[in-house]
C-alpha cells in the first residue's frame, strides 16, 4: 500500500501552474471525447453521411491543416500565445452549438474545415504557451503530466460517450454536441484565467513596442536541421499508425485471435499513458537525453514490428499473448518519443519563435508521416515477397530505424543554427538563470 500510494502522489504535478495545466488538458479531452466517442454514429445517423463521405471531409480538413499550420504559427507570435489558445479554445468550444444543425454534407465539410483551422490556431497558442510560462526544467515534466490528464480526459469522456451510445436514440446523439459546448466554455474560460506568459506580458504592456518583441535573425524556414529533426520526429509519431490502424487490421485478418482482445489492447494503451508518461520523460532534460529517448523508441518500434510479425506463424494463447506484447511495445515507443519531443521543443526554439517554429515543425512533421497509414498497411496486408508473409513489417521497422538515425545529425545541425544566431542552447541541465538568459527580448 505504501508503494501504490507513493505511486498515485507521482501522479499529481508539483507545482500549482503545472497543477492547472494538468486540469486543463484533463477539460479539453473531456469535452473532445465525449464526442469523438459518438462521432461515427452522430456523422452517419445524425447528419446523414456515407462513411465514404466523413473520411473524404476529414482528409480535406487534413489538407487545410498541414497549410495553415505556420502561417498560425506567425499569428502566434504576433498575438501572444495565451491570447490565440483561449479564443481558438472559446470559438471551437461554440462551434460544437452548429453541429445538431448540420445535415448535408457541404454544411460538414464547411464545420470541419473551419473547426480545423479553429484548433490548429488554439493548438500552436497552447504550445507557445506552456514553452514560454514554464521554467525550462519544468517544461518536459509538465507536458508529461499534460499528457496523462490527457488521456485520463479521454477515457472520461469516452464512459460520457459511451452512456449516450446506450440510449440507442438519434435525438440523444443529435444534441450531445452540447454538452462538449458547456464543457470546452469551461475550458476555455479556465484557458483565460491561467497566467500570462512572457510574450503575453510584452504584447499587452504599453511599453511593450513592437522592437521589444519583434524577432531577430532568421527564422525556422532557414533552419534546415529543424525542418528534417521535424520530419523524422514525424516518422517516428508513425507509431500511433501501427497502433490504432495496422496492428488492430492485421489482428483481424492475418491471425487468429479473438477480435474482443481489441478492446484490451486499446485499455492497455490508455493505461499505459496515463501512469506512465512522468516516469518515461524523467531525465529528459538535455538535448543528449533526448536522443536517448529516441533511441529507446525505435527500439520498441522495432520490436513491435518484430513481435506482431511472428504472429502470422502463430496459434491460440501465444498469438493473443504476443499481439498484447506488440501492442505495449509501440506503446512504449509512444511514451518515448512523447519525451523526446517535448525536449527538443524546449531546447531547440527561438524563443521569440515559438509559435512560428511550432508550425513548421507541423508541417514537416506532417510530411514526415502522413504517408504511413496508406503505405503501412500495404506493406504488413498486401506486401509479401518470395511468398514471406508479413515481411512488410521489416520494411516498416527499417522506416523507424532510419528515422532515429537521421534525427541526431538534424538535431546536432538545428543546435548549430541556432547558435550561429546568437541563441543560447545548453545540452546540460538547466540553471535557474538558463530561462531568463534566453530571452532577453522579452524584458
Amino acid at each position: 500500500m505504501p508503494r501504490l500510494g507513493a505511486t498515485l502522489r507521482n501522479l499529481i504535478p508539483p507545482t500549482p501552474l503545472s497543477r492547472r495545466l494538468a486540469t486543463q488538458s484533463l477539460l479539453f479531452a473531456t469535452a473532445e471525447g465525449t464526442f469523438l466517442t459518438g462521432s461515427a454514429v452522430f456523422f452517419t445517423q445524425v447528419v446523414g453521411l456515407r462513411a465514404a463521405q466523413v473520411g473524404l471531409g476529414l482528409t480535406i480538413a487534413g489538407v487545410v491543416s498541414f497549410l495553415v499550420a505556420y502561417p498560425a504559427g506567425k499569428v502566434t507570435d504576433r498575438l501572444g500565445p495565451k491570447r490565440m489558445w483561449s479564443v481558438g479554445a472559446m470559438v471551437a468550444a461554440l462551434m460544437f452549438g452548429a453541429w445538431p444543425f448540420i445535415d448535408n454534407f457541404t454544411g460538414y465539410v464547411i464545420m470541419v474545415v473551419c473547426f480545423e483551422i479553429v484548433e490548429n490556431a488554439g493548438g500552436a497558442g497552447r504550445n507557445a504557451y506552456i514553452l514560454d510560462v514554464m521554467p525550462e526544467d519544468e517544461r518536459v515534466a509538465t507536458q508529461a503530466y499534460m499528457y496523462s490528464a490527457l488521456n485520463v480526459g479521454f477515457t472520461l469522456g469516452a464512459i460520457i460517450g459511451g452512456i449516450a451510445l446506450a440510449f440507442d436514440n438519434v435525438t440523444v446523439m443529435r444534441w450531445l454536441p452540447l454538452l462538449t459546448l458547456a464543457i470546452g466554455v469551461a475550458n476555455a474560460v479556465f484557458i483565460a484565467r491561467l497566467p500570462r506568459a512572457p510574450h503575453d506580458v510584452a504584447r499587452a504592456s504599453a511599453e511593450g513596442t513592437a522592437a521589444q518583441v519583434q524577432p531577430h535573425g532568421r527564422g525556422p524556414l532557414h533552419n534546415v536541421g529543424w525542418m528534417l529533426a521535424s520530419f523524422f520526429n514525424g516518422t517516428m509519431w508513425t507509431n500511433q499508425v501501427l497502433l490504432n490502424v495496422v496492428i488492430p487490421l492485421w489482428l483481424v485478418q492475418a491471425t487468429d485471435a479473438p477480435h474482443w482482445l481489441l478492446a484490451w489492447l486499446f485499455g492497455t494503451n490508455t493505461v499505459l499513458c496515463i501512469f506512465l508518461p512522468a516516469y518515461t520523460s524523467r531525465g529528459v532534460e538535455t538535448i543528449s537525453d533526448a536522443l536517448r529517448s529516441i533511441r529507446i523508441s525505435g527500439v520498441f518500434f522495432v520490436a513491435s514490428c518484430l513481435i506482431t510479425m511472428a504472429t502470422h506463424s502463430t496459434a491460440g494463447f501465444l498469438t493473443i499473448f504476443l499481439v498484447w506484447l506488440g501492442h505495449v511495445a509501440v506503446t512504449g515507443s509512444e511514451l518515448y518519443t512523447s519525451g523526446a519531443s517535448w525536449a527538443f521543443q524546449a531546447k531547440l526554439m527561438d524563443p521569440a519563435r515559438r509559435g512560428e517554429y511550432g508550425g513548421v515543425a507541423e508541417v514537416f512533421s506532417t510530411l514526415g508521416g502522413r504517408w504511413a497509414p496508406a503505405a503501412y498497411t500495404f506493406l504488413a496486408m498486401s506486401w509479401h515477397p518470395a511468398g514471406l508473409p508479413g515481411a512488410g513489417w521489416l520494411v516498416i521497422g527499417g522506416l523507424a530505424i532510419v528515422a532515429v538515425v537521421g534525427m541526431h545529425p538534424s538535431v546536432r545541425m538545428a543546435e548549430r543554427f541556432l547558435e550561429r544566431e546568437g541563441i543560447v542552447v545548453r545540452d546540460e541541465p538547466p540553471s535557474e538563470d538558463t530561462e531568463h538568459a534566453a530571452v532577453p527580448s522579452l524584458t
